[in-house]
């Protein structure tokens, strides 16, 4: 090979090297697995690297807009298209309303001798969320559409070419009405033929079927009567829905037709559209990715009519919306642009290793009227003109001083990289009031809380999968919390939680927050947030294994469900030493998963009798937290557990084909029906 054909290899080489190394240690180029569980950590097989996201957003996506016309909204269309698919108002979160510590029993009015009739367990109490299990303490709604092998599993059958599959067996249950109480009267009276998750808004059954949403009439149980029908479009489908003060709170994502945005009809209601104008529809100024439309309305169950709808454009990313008695919050992910930041990082940085006229003209390139990706093709081409004046030692040395210096760079300022822009909308005239932004990204709902006109919120920033030189390793990640004001600008912030870990969950009670990271252990944080403008870490207990779901058992006791050497494990904390947090309690279930550890509605607690229930695989499981210690009260097998409720002191445990009810009393069965007969 002669050398001018090796210096050409090499300088291309270098190109890509120098140019990789940047974005990916920038973490840019990223595995996004955010969601993974700890124990996926390791194993990073098939990997594939999405587009890159460039968002260069005018002060900051702070300005919100309605669209002047549908022309508007397809130059819109074709400006964020410039940018990668990723960003905008994702929905992938659910709708809370302010916050509770461990909800009361709801009083019943079913009959004279129900007293006490348990709720779903939601995060914010009187706020009912959607579940496949509901009771008004005289009858049970129960909704499932599931795989269902009824506990036997089948054998296995060859494919067309020959693999061997499992089978598909899916059971439709369907919903059926079941009288609960007394217990000795438990039986099925009627089934209606849709399933799915439901709402009981006094008399009126919702479900939420598919594509469909629908409401029965249930004050005869034994004949239920179709009241109202919602179909949404084929492209739309349910982000999010809520029951408060009998109002139900309903967000619907629909897929954005590019060659006719608007007007949009993301459902109908008894066969009538419900047309959203192109000049009601919101987006951020600043062109960020979008591909849905998300419409939020508000839902009369008796009628089922649309009461005060507002859209707004952005991505069907994971993203969070949270919902105060006040207004709505809805965040979206956007990356700065990263012409601007590698520009800083030259200046800044590099000057010793690089010549004036490329920073220079890295300077101007960031003010050229050309896409992200035309400007990245453009810096590609400055590099490949640098290294060629280079000889091989010199570009060798490029290549190491630039990937370090990089990576220390970008440690101290990838808060101006990576953001979460808010949107609030006041619900008292649904348009929107404030908008702002914070760094990282929330893990789910319980990352946001409205406590006094204040929004707290916990982010994560960094921490991607990273592919460099042949091998895969992490970026440094850290998490934070921010306090911003009514208007959302920010009022105060407590930074550097769990370097190279991730929020695993999160937890705002009044003036505390505890927030829990984890890679290989788990840091147990107490916050104190008595003054908003001075938030403080006050606590911190490392500990093996991860919570990914707190709940407060008490004041000063917070409960953690998590996992630890691949078994369910739970915790109680006590907190009542905000500098010194305890793990007063813990117990190793055999299990290797509960549904409470990604759902929090499969949770139950009877503060009456301090007990708590947790489904698993082989079955579900009645904790006692008496005295702040931890005991495993009653173990219940042979029932595929989904759920469990009480009414006055009997425990009903829901099952997949079974319910079985249990005293509180000495927690002995007093009945139980076979739903498969």
């Amino acid at each position: 090979m002669n050398q001018f054909l090796r210096k050409e290899i090499s300088t291309k080489s270098a190109t890509i090297i120098i140019v990789a190394v940047f974005l990916i240690v920038s973490g840019i180029l990223f595995l996004n697995d955010k969601a993974s569980s700890p124990e996926s950590f390791s194993f990073f097989k098939n990997i594939t690297f999405p587009k890159i996201p460039f968002v260069n957003p005018a002060n900051d996506i702070k300005d919100i807009k309605k669209f002047a016309s549908e022309e508007e909204f397809k130059i819109y269309l074709e400006n964020s298209s410039q940018y990668a698919a990723y960003g905008g108002f994702g929905i992938g979160g659910e709708i809370a309303l302010e916050r509770a510590l461990v909800a009361p029993a709801a009083p019943s009015t079913a009959q004279k001798d129900v007293e006490r009739v348990s709720e779903t367990n939601v995060q914010v109490l009187g706020v009912d969320e959607p579940d496949i299990v509901k009771t008004d303490g005289k009858e049970i709604y129960l909704s499932s559409n599931y795989y269902d092998y009824g506990g036997i599993r089948p054998m296995m059958i060859e494919d067309g070419i020959g693999v061997k599959i499992m089978p598909p067996y899916y059971q439709q249950i369907g919903t059926r009405i079941i009288q609960a109480f007394p217990p000795a009267d438990l039986k099925v009276i009627s089934e209606l033929k849709k399933g799915g998750e439901l709402l009981l808004a006094k008399n009126i059954l919702v479900i939420f079927s598919g594509q469909e949403i629908s409401g029965y009439n249930v004050s005869d149980s034994k004949s239920p009567e179709k009241k109202w029908n919602i179909k949404l479009d084929d492209n739309a489908s349910i982000a999010g829905a809520r029951l408060y003060q009998n109002k139900i709170y309903l967000v619907v994502r629909q897929n954005i037709n590019e060659s006719r945005p608007c007007p949009i009809r993301p459902l109908t209601v008894s066969d009538v559209a419900l047309e959203i104008k192109c000049v009601d529809i919101y987006y951020p100024i600043a062109p960020v990715p979008v591909d849905s439309n998300f419409t939020a309305m508000i839902l009369d169950p008796a009628s089922g009519k649309i009461n005060n709808t507002v859209s707004f454009v952005g991505s069907s990313g994971s993203s969070v919306v949270y919902m105060s008695e006040s207004a709505i919050y809805i965040t979206y992910t956007y990356y700065e642009s990263m012409i601007k930041f590698f520009s800083a990082f030259l200046k800044e940085e590099a000057g010793d290793l690089v010549p004036k006229w490329l920073i220079d003209k890295m300077n101007k390139l960031e003010s050229y009227d050309i896409s992200q990706n035309a400007k990245m093709t453009e810096m590609q081409t400055l590099w490949n003109k640098y290294l060629t004046s280079l000889d091989n030692d010199e570009r060798l040395k490029a290549e190491n001083e630039l990937a370090n210096r990089s990576s220390d760079y970008f440690k101290e300022h990838s808060r101006e990289l990576e953001k979460t822009g808010i949107v609030k909308i006041k619900l008292d005239n649904f348009t929107i009031t404030a908008s702002g932004n914070v760094p990282g990204s929330p893990l789910n709902q319980f990352s946001l809380d409205e406590y006094k006109n204040n929004l707290r919120i916990a982010t994560t920033v960094g921490g991607q999968s990273l592919w460099f030189a042949g091998n895969i390793g992490r970026g440094e990640s850290v998490s934070d919390v921010y306090v911003l004001d009514n208007n959302l600008k920010l009022k105060g912030v407590v930074k550097d939680l769990g370097k190279t870990e991730r929020i695993y969950s999160v937890r705002f009670i009044e003036n505390r927050g505890y927030v829990v990271t984890f890679r290989q252990t788990d840091p147990f944080y107490v916050l104190d947030l008595t003054d908003p403008a001075a938030p403080a870490l006050k606590g911190e207990l490392k500990i093996p294994g991860y919570s990914s779901y707190l709940h407060p058992l008490a004041k000063d006791k917070i409960l953690g469900i998590g996992r630890e050497n691949w078994q369910v494990k739970i915790s109680i904390f006590d907190v009542s030493s905000a500098s010194n947090p305890v793990e007063a309690a813990k117990y190793t279930l055999d299990e290797g998963w509960s549904e409470t550890l990604s759902n929090h509605r499969a949770y139950l607690q009877d503060s009456s009798h301090e007990v708590f229930f947790l489904p698993g695989g082989k079955g579900g499981y009645i904790f006692s937290y008496k005295n702040g210690k931890l005991e495993l009260t009653k173990a219940i097998s042979g029932i595929s557990a989904k759920r469990a409720l009480y009414i006055n002191d009997y425990l009903y445990i829901i099952g997949s084909n079974d319910i079985i009810v249990l005293n509180e009393a000495d927690w002995q069965t007093v009945n139980k029906i076979d739903l498969t007969e």
